[in-house]
């Protein structure tokens, strides 16, 4: 066991029904007290042993993302080479899409504008599966409009810990768990030009600065540029 809470619930288990249990250094019997606090040590070990190594992988990752090396599941429109290189993908199609949603923001200043438009057009997008890396293409939306333009990868920057994951409890004492986007002082990496991008940097930067300026003010303000949306651009 890794985890105290199920280690001392399967120790009383075993002294409750006179079970014993063996390792590689004796035989311990849960119900007795000498042995009792033997097993609890051992478990008490492992957790931190489990914790120690979870510390080191993580450790190791953020040292591999810092020199911009961590191999990043990469949005549609950019590919590994064989050496591990990101690079622009050759597939025309995804990169015309792609490029088709930077153009009409450009334009049309809104997502959900740049949608709109798209859908009339009959122009569907890519996306990247993240379990099996392969493309689809899909009827165009305001997550995938959104997500290709907030995705510092098409400006050709490197970015690692965008999203921070929390968790709490709710009415019902049900653990829920979300994904939260950090702003960029709060990434863990940045590096700008580590591979080609699709728009520079000061594009991006002018793109976020849009979409934040589309989004709905607090109660008593003016409103975005479009008050009948109900969501943020951002």
């Amino acid at each position: 066991a890794r985890n105290n809470s199920d280690w001392y619930r399967l120790l009383d288990l075993c002294a409750l029904t006179d079970t014993l249990i063996a390792d590689a250094d004796g035989v311990y019997h849960p119900a007795g007290y000498n042995d009792r606090l033997v097993l609890g040590l051992k478990g008490t070990l492992s957790e931190a042993e489990l914790h120690l190594l979870r510390s080191r992988m993580t450790e190791g990752l953020r040292a591999k993302a810092a020199r911009g090396e961590l191999r990043l599941v990469l949005p549609a429109g950019l590919d590994y080479d064989d050496d591990d290189h990101v690079i622009i993908t050759p597939d025309e199609a995804v990169r015309e899409a792609v490029m088709c949603v930077f153009r009409r923001f450009d334009q049309l200043g809104s997502a959900r504008q740049v949608v709109v438009s798209l859908r009339a057009d009959g122009l569907r997008l890519p996306r990247r599966d993240i379990r099996t890396g392969k493309i689809t293409w899909a009827q165009a939306g305001y997550p995938a409009v959104h997500d290709i333009l907030i995705h510092p990868g098409y400006a050709g920057a490197f970015a690692y810990g965008r999203s921070k994951t929390e968790k709490h409890l709710d009415a019902s004492g049900t653990v829920i768990t979300r994904q939260r986007r950090l702003p960029r002082d709060q990434w863990a990496v940045m590096i700008p030009g580590h591979h080609p991008g699709y728009i520079s940097l000061d594009t991006y930067d002018a793109s976020i600065a849009r979409l934040a300026a589309n989004s709905p003010r607090p109660a008593g303000g003016a409103g975005a540029r479009h008050r009948q949306r109900p969501h943020a651009d951002l």
